[in-house]
């Protein structure tokens, strides 16, 4: 290991102790009532926030930002570890050696003998090493009890979906699953025909499943689509509401008709 190398290793070293003392200090006697009293439950949603910050700051592409908010979901898995290294269960070093112990496992083309040609070959491997982890735990279902069921609905029916397609459950390839989709579609308009209000919903889910499949079948994640969608909309409505004001009027004063208008002038300005 060169010298920069080195001082690097020591550097990240120092600052992983550190900063896991931190923690500690803010639990322990004489540290800050708040966080002496969180718990795994109280933190959890502070530990999805910060993920979902982390990628707005990557879809935003602001390396600072990005930084900032890395540390911020690092803090929270520091703060988990301690509270069950309190309990006795594991610590920091712990799920740093598992983890990297499961990342040698895993890449056998790197860190064993394994030869793999392509990143195709590596996820498949990949796959078939997870398979065998979990005949050993007897588990034939572990695949798809392992996706989380407090996941973004979208992103757990593409993993669901995902798991399904490693077991060959999957549509032979992208004209057999649009045709499911238009057929799910014929089925919700029939519905809303007959105003079926239970059966509306379920043919809307039915839809919605189809469509995420859709998505994975052309190498998309319906979840990050669906974000992207998200930010466009409140990007055209915040043009549209300057687009208004530039006209003399309001959101609260103009009518609809006036809004749609508005719309399609900033649509046709973006080209779609």
């Amino acid at each position: 290991m060169s010298s920069p190398e080195r001082n690097e290793s020591e550097r990240l070293s120092k600052a992983v102790i550190i900063l896991e003392a931190l923690v500690r200090r803010l639990r322990g006697p004489g540290g800050c009532p708040w966080d002496a009293q969180q718990t795994d439950a109280s933190i959890k949603i502070y530990l999805l926030e910060e993920a979902y910050e982390v990628l707005e700051a990557i879809e935003t592409s602001s390396a600072e930002d990005t930084c900032l908010e890395l540390g911020d979901l690092l803090f929270q898995i520091l703060f988990l570890a301690e509270l069950a290294s309190e309990r006795g269960e594991f610590s920091l070093v712990h799920v740093i050696e598992k983890i990297t112990e499961k990342m040698i496992r895993r890449h056998p083309h790197v860190f064993g003998d394994k030869e793999l040609n392509n990143a195709k070959e590596v996820a498949f491997n990949w796959e078939k090493i997870k398979q065998e982890e979990r005949e050993g735990k007897n588990d034939k279902f572990a695949s798809f009890r392992s996706v989380p069921i407090n996941l973004p609905s979208l992103l757990r029916a593409h993993r669901l979906s995902e798991r399904a397609a490693k077991v060959d459950f999957d549509w032979a390839g992208r004209e057999e699953i649009w045709e499911k989709v238009q057929e799910e579609f014929e089925e919700l308009r029939e519905a809303i025909e007959v105003t079926d209000t239970e059966r509306v919903g379920e043919e809307i889910g039915d839809l919605l499943f189809s469509i995420v499949n859709l998505s994975r079948h052309w190498s998309f994640n319906a979840e990050n689509l669906l974000r992207l969608a998200n930010k466009k909309f409140l990007t055209r409505f915040e043009e549209m509401h300057s687009e208004l004001e530039a006209s003399g009027l309001s959101l609260e004063n103009a009518s609809p008709g006036q809004m749609d208008q508005a719309w399609e002038r900033i649509k046709n300005k973006r080209g779609h």
